[in-house]
């Protein structure tokens, strides 16, 4: 049986340390991204538009596990948001992160930034300059996201879905960049929001499963890591509910975990109480698979608002925007940002609520330090 290493890299099928305390204190391995070491192998997915912004992300910090800030629409709450989206979001994903920090002063901060977004640059930008911590970006192939970061510390995490986007990565940023992904996250068909995978590929999820993914992309990273010398630990995402499910993605060579809709009922999220009330009522059937106007696919909480967008009962938008490179605002729909804005807000009739497969689990309201402590029992009952 393997252990946790003086490295603090994963390795074998075991993640317990066999000198543990009795109050099991060390019996959670610890999530080691370059010199930034979290106390549980946990990061919050970066939810938007508004649903983890500070609030969430502190929380998640100060338990020890890594919180992240959606960097999506981020100042829609702003006085000038109508006027100039564009400068508006920067302020507020800046504000968002002081606020944040503030509220951990010392805890583990990253920002979410899909590389689809139209100012994905100077958005990068604005977040190094506000002393973020870490880049998590997916969405895309941030083939550029090294030289937007130099001469900074901000570790950088791309966000993939197959071992050969982080086979592709990890081998441009070592040719163009001399440099190396500090951690990585691997999402499976599971997750919520956009996802990675196409409507084909959907349609078989036991060929893109997680369980199937980890290794593969464990294996991928494997040469970098030997080159670079340090590790580059992969995340596991998607579907991840329990604290089962962790144990049993590092058993599959993890060396944490992301989750996202687990943390959206509870106090601290950012999202309004009507909005997490969505989660509460929702059933199995309810969780469904979008088109989104961006030309995605995605996985959502059923709602009348996406009942009438099935029926063909919206209309073309008027867009002063393109927030998004690949929407085609003449033939979209609805305006996603406005949309999630309008649901972040409690407004259901004119928005709707991205979730994992997993959300109708969420049956009550609860802390985040609640949830911590729920997931540290269940890892604690698994056998060494």
């Amino acid at each position: 049986m393997g252990k946790v290493g003086s490295e603090g890299k994963y390795s074998g099928l075991s993640f317990v340390n066999k000198s543990a305390k009795d109050d099991g204190s060390l019996r959670i391995p610890k999530l080691r991204i370059g010199n930034l070491v979290a106390k549980f192998p946990i990061i919050q997915g970066g939810m938007g538009v508004g649903i983890s912004m500070a609030n969430l992300a502190a929380a998640v910090a100060n338990c020890g596990g890594v919180g992240v800030i959606s960097g999506v629409e981020t100042g829609f709450y702003r006085p000038g948001y109508v006027c100039n989206k564009r400068q508006a979001n920067l302020e507020g994903l800046v504000e968002q992160i002081k606020k944040a920090r503030e509220q951990s002063p010392t805890g583990i901060l990253g920002v979410n930034i899909m590389v689809a977004i139209n100012n994905f640059e100077e958005t990068v930008r604005a977040a190094v300059r506000a002393g973020i911590s870490i880049i998590f970006s997916g969405a895309g192939l941030p083939l550029r996201l090294p030289e937007l970061v130099k001469e900074s510390n901000v570790k950088l995490g791309p966000i993939v879905s197959s071992a050969r986007a982080a086979t592709l990565i990890c081998k441009y940023w070592e040719k163009r960049h001399d440099r190396y992904a500090d951690v990585l996250v691997v999402e499976g068909p599971q997750a919520g929001g956009h996802l990675g995978f196409n409507q084909e590929e959907l349609e078989h999820p036991e060929e893109h499963a997680l369980e199937k993914l980890v290794p593969e992309v464990v294996a991928a990273v494997k040469p970098f890591e030997e080159r670079c010398g340090h590790p580059i630990p992969v995340i596991a995402a998607g579907g991840i509910w329990t604290g089962h499910d962790i144990a049993h993605m590092l058993r599959l060579g993890a060396a944490g975990v992301q989750m996202a809709t687990r943390f959206v009922t509870t106090h601290e999220c950012d999202a309004s109480l009507d909005f997490k009330k969505e989660y509460l009522r929702a059933q199995p059937d309810d969780i469904m698979l979008i088109k989104s106007p961006v030309g995605m696919i995605g996985r959502a909480i059923k709602n009348t608002f996406l009942e009438h967008v099935t029926a063909g009962e919206t209309k073309p938008i008027r867009c002063a925007y393109n927030c998004l490179r690949p929407c085609k605002p003449k033939e979209s729909p609805y305006c996603i940002a406005a949309a999630l804005i309008h649901a972040q807000k409690g407004e259901l009739d004119q928005g709707f609520a991205f979730a994992g497969v997993n959300a109708w689990r969420a049956n009550k309201l609860q802390s985040v330090r609640e949830i911590f402590q729920e997931l540290k029992e269940e890892l604690l009952q698994e056998p060494d």
